[in-house]
């Protein structure tokens, strides 16, 4: 039985044997390379020559203590010093990327419309501040699609609200919003001090599609206190919602988040009745950070939203 190792067993040496080839073809002289890699001369010597064995060239012509780089070297040397100095950095490199280099790169975020119309702004815009070269990306998702991006991992995290959080998926709120009932300017209930639930069910309402959690939520609510309800319109995303209640279609109860000072609509506080809303991150459970997906959580935590009625400030 043949004791011959195979070719393959001597290629874990190769990365020594090509580093000590690249230290002697860029210094010239054996000598150089050995102090340069805290080695004998012998040492280098045997590298380089096991080398040629192993990729059955001459690399060198030597004429005494004089060695000069054949045709052969000269094209080994192209090709080996990059990828040399290339792991010899490795270490570094990664570390600087993986522990804090946030000169480069890119944290891609899913979230829903409203997410990205009135949250996101303000926080991309702190996170530029900070870290002007790192890219952001935005996917503009809905719940189920976003959650199949956390899970394939597509995407570094989501912001978003969640009500009902599945065993693999990890949300922690940030934020909170006080739930409102909006109007047209005036309404039967416009000049109400306070608006009872009950007050609600002669209304029509205009809400999210079926398969948003607000619209969810609502239904939950309404069940809860046994009072009907009534549903004129489906429609998405807030500013649609917003102005087909200007016009007169009917009324909504919306998430405080969506609300500004320039609405031409009457808004009435319903926290006595439907819970505050949170919003914040969503992420695989498990899943790895990049810094820079690290550097935006953490910009998300300190943010200071502007001031709002609305805005139940951090949960």
């Amino acid at each position: 039985m043949s004791t011959k190792q195979p070719r393959f067993y001597y290629k874990g040496n190769q990365l020594k044997q090509l580093r000590a080839f690249c230290a002697v073809a860029k210094s010239g002289k054996m000598t150089d390379a050995a102090e340069q890699l805290f080695l004998s001369q012998p040492a280098i010597s045997l590298q380089v020559r096991a080398l040629e064995r192993e990729l059955d060239t001459v690399l060198f012509e030597r004429h005494g203590p004089k060695i000069n780089m054949t045709r052969e070297g000269q094209e080994l040397y192209e090709l080996a010093r990059p990828l040399v100095e290339g792991l010899d950095t490795l270490n570094s490199r990664f570390n600087r990327q993986m522990k804090g280099d946030l000169d480069s790169g890119e944290v891609i975020i899913a979230a829903g419309e409203s997410t990205i119309i009135y949250l996101l702004p303000r926080l991309v815009e702190e996170f530029r501040q900070r870290f002007p070269n790192i890219h952001v990306q935005l996917r503009n998702v809905t719940g189920r699609d976003g959650l199949a991006m956390i899970r394939d991992d597509e995407v570094d995290f989501a912001i978003g609200s969640m009500l009902d959080v599945p065993s693999d998926i990890s949300y922690q709120p940030i934020y909170s919003f006080e739930p409102a009932l909006i109007m047209p300017i005036g309404h039967e209930l416009a000049n109400r001090q306070t608006v009872r639930i009950e007050d609600i069910a002669p209304y029509g309402l205009i809400l999210p599609p079926r398969r948003l959690t607000t619209w969810r939520m609502i239904d939950r609510v309404f069940q809860q206190h046994q009072v009907p309800f009534n549903v004129t319109l489906e429609v998405g995303g807030w500013e649609v919602i917003k102005r087909y209640v200007e016009l007169d279609f009917g009324i909504s109860i919306v998430t405080g988040i969506c609300l500004r000072e320039d609405d031409k609509l009457v808004a009435k506080n319903m926290s006595a009745y439907f819970p505050k809303r949170s919003y914040g991150t969503v992420m695989r459970k498990g899943k790895y950070l990049s810094a820079q997906a690290r550097a935006f959580l953490d910009v998300t935590e300190e943010a200071n939203l502007p001031a709002s009625p609305w805005n139940a400030g951090p949960s």
